[in-house]
């Protein structure tokens, strides 16, 4: 089974309902655009791609400190949470060669008025160990250009919207035709961590996918291998990328090829990738989990006492500045640090 089908029946789990495990999906607002990648690039003032980044506004050029202490404010509706979520950003490539931006959007499904950004869910199948200060994975790779290089990762794809609702005919590569809504992408990480590195050289390698019936996503069967023996919450991802503005075919390539690209020259769409850095206050994630916390689609709220939020409209307040100065917006000749599609 497919991803799409499994989150959207998770999506719509109702209040009082208590699955086997936490459904916690929430909005975090766009917090900034910018050249910066502290994982990847720590301490370096102009990373070599450009990212758009949700969370906590203590996001900087190294994240050595401690979020919750550091940040005063968060884009994300739980008021605990000041983590730090990024990805790529997505480009649109004219027939001339000049680049556009494509812009972010609040997700139809509930968190419309959202300044961008994206939706975010923690999910499990039963007990599970929340992440620890200090910890931080990526997924995906930026290098990658085939399906073959891009099937190491259990879940990273593309679903055309040709409605809001569409959850249906995902792709691991970028959707050949113009998406009517937007074309949504999910990122989710790996749910089994050794139980004992924070992070890895690679950022990668101190977590694990499960093996089972479920074939990696959170449910009945799973089993963490033995060198990952820890079971973690399910970090996921889904960027609404508003599209629509570049749906004229008039603009596409005359040789039919499809004209989006990713900030780091990706053209097929395979080198999707995401950056995750915890940030939750105190024991906050741990008991939202143990309470089996869900998600109420239908009057945009989170269904977990135990938890603080806040209104979309406040968390459309926490904002970043800018620390690059390049052009992000209008028509450019290339895209930010010079990066060509290859």
């Amino acid at each position: 089974m497919r991803w799409g089908a499994l989150i959207t029946a998770a999506a719509f789990i109702s209040p009082g309902v208590n699955a086997a495990g936490a459904t916690l999906r929430f909005s975090c607002s766009q917090l900034v655009v910018e050249r910066l990648d502290p994982l990847i690039n720590p301490g370096l003032m102009g990373s070599p791609h450009l990212h758009q980044v949700v969370g906590g506004d203590a996001f900087n050029v190294t994240m050595d400190q401690d979020l919750p202490t550091t940040a005063s404010c968060t884009s994300c509706t739980p008021t605990e949470d000041f983590s730090n979520y990024w990805t790529a950003v997505l480009f649109f490539k004219a027939k001339n060669g000049t680049y556009h931006r494509v812009k972010t959007m609040g997700n139809p499904l509930g968190f419309g008025t959202a300044s961008g950004g994206m939706t975010v869910y923690y999910l499990s199948s039963g007990k599970v160990t929340a992440f620890k200060p200090g910890f931080r994975m990526t997924v995906g790779d930026p290098t990658f250009r085939t399906a073959a290089q891009e099937s190491k990762y259990s879940s990273l794809i593309y679903t055309c919207l040709a409605t809001a609702s569409t959850r249906s005919g995902s792709t691991t590569g970028f959707p050949k035709a113009p998406c009517k809504v937007g074309i949504m992408v999910s990122i989710r990480f790996p749910t089994c961590w050794d139980g004992k590195n924070l992070d890895s050289p690679d950022h990668q390698s101190h977590t694990a996918y499960p093996s089972g019936a479920s074939g990696g996503n959170p449910g009945a069967g799973d089993k963490c291998p033995s060198t990952h023996p820890v079971s973690i919450p399910q970090v996921f991802f889904e960027t609404y990328w508003d599209t629509s503005p570049f749906n004229d075919k008039s603009m596409w390539p005359d040789n039919g090829d499809q004209p989006f690209t990713w900030s780091m020259g990706d053209a097929t769409g395979y080198a999707s990738h995401g950056d995750y850095v915890f940030g939750w206050k105190g024991d906050a994630l741990q008991r939202a989990m143990d309470a089996n916390c869900n998600s109420d689609l239908f009057s945009n709220s989170i269904n977990c006492p135990t938890l603080k939020t806040q209104s979309l409209a406040q968390a459309n307040t926490c904002n970043k500045p800018v620390q690059m100065k390049e052009q992000l917006d209008g028509w450019m000749p290339s895209m930010p640090g010079d990066v060509v599609v290859h």
